[in-house]
């Protein structure tokens, strides 16, 4: 049974809703009656579009806390400058890194982009991010990278791995801010199995978009590595496993009991292994507006991606 909203934010919140609904109901009418075929089409994913561009954070938020009862603070403001080291790779701000334009992600990390395809070419190897690289060439190839020189092309997979992690585990602010620890494990908790893939999906559309172009690169990239768990040995859960303390570490003694460490290998699991889910705003919409579940809609991902 749903509950009414219980104050004056809320019933402002569906207020603005429902006008954007109707807008919508109107410009999806105009479509569907007067433009035929192919035009008809590209006006229905010209309208998912713009929804996607206003759709912003309260309205997520509110969709989580009505339909799951999940609650999720505000990111906080970091008061005061982040302390620029020099370096260019590790320990440096997403904003502060050079990054590369990829299509289908936005912008990402350039050191992430060539660690992952210089990976992704040793894919086979066995035990890869689960087995540490050598800790004196990997402290010899951090520095190197720190000061701009190219150190990958002969480096060996393990090490390269390691630095992935070390990447990921020494940004100064985490790829999933400490806000949202809280509702992803609460999401993954959620018994109805088609609740807590939406509600995954919807908090990872709340991420700044730097830190959510990151990590649906680097959770496309470990998919395709555990696609290869025949030969490197390395499953989804494993690779969730070694991922937890780059991506969710527990903050504190009581976060690090057996049952809530499962959680957070469970939340890096799902993504890895559907990782068209995360920030994914279009299968939201698509589900919203033509009742297709989320099961049928990864089942058809190609028949409905698009570049808008």
């Amino acid at each position: 049974m749903q509950h009414l909203p219980s104050s004056v934010s809320q019933v402002k919140l569906i207020s603005i809703i429902s006008i954007k609904k109707a807008f919508f109901y109107v410009c999806r009418f105009i479509f569907l009656v007067i433009f035929p075929g192919q035009q008809k089409t590209a006006g229905c994913f010209w309208i998912l579009d713009f929804e996607m561009k206003i759709t912003d954070g309260n309205v997520i938020r509110f969709h989580l806390q009505a339909l799951y009862g999940i609650s999720v603070k505000n990111f906080a403001k970091k008061k005061g400058k982040l302390v620029y080291t020099g370096a260019k790779v590790f320990g440096v701000p997403l904003e502060n890194l050079p990054r590369r334009y990829i299509p289908e992600f936005g912008l990402v990390p350039c050191f992430l982009v060539e660690g992952c395809s210089f990976l992704l070419d040793r894919v086979g190897t066995v035990g890869l991010f689960r087995k540490p690289g050598s800790l004196p060439r990997v402290k010899i190839l951090r520095e190197k990278l720190n000061r701009g020189d190219d150190a990958l092309s002969t480096a060996s997979p393990y090490d390269i791995a390691t630095l992935v992690k070390q990447f990921c585990r020494d940004l100064p602010e985490l790829l999933f801010p400490s806000e949202i620890h809280a509702a992803l494990l609460e999401a993954q908790a959620l018994p109805d199995l088609q609740g807590k893939m939406a509600a995954l999906q919807l908090l990872s559309c709340l991420l700044p978009a730097r830190n959510s172009s990151c990590l649906q690169y680097l959770f496309d990239f470990l998919h395709k590595i555990s696609q290869r768990c025949s030969d490197n040995l390395m499953t989804s859960s494993n690779l969730a496993t070694v991922f937890v303390p780059c991506l969710l570490p527990p903050p504190n003694k009581t976060e690090m009991s057996e049952e809530r460490l499962e959680l957070r290998v469970l939340v890096l699991r799902t993504f890895i292994e559907f990782p068209h889910v995360f920030g994914n705003k279009l299968i939201i919409l698509v589900e919203y507006h033509f009742k297709i579940s989320l099961a049928d809609f990864l089942l058809n991902a190609s028949y409905f991606r698009c570049d808008f």
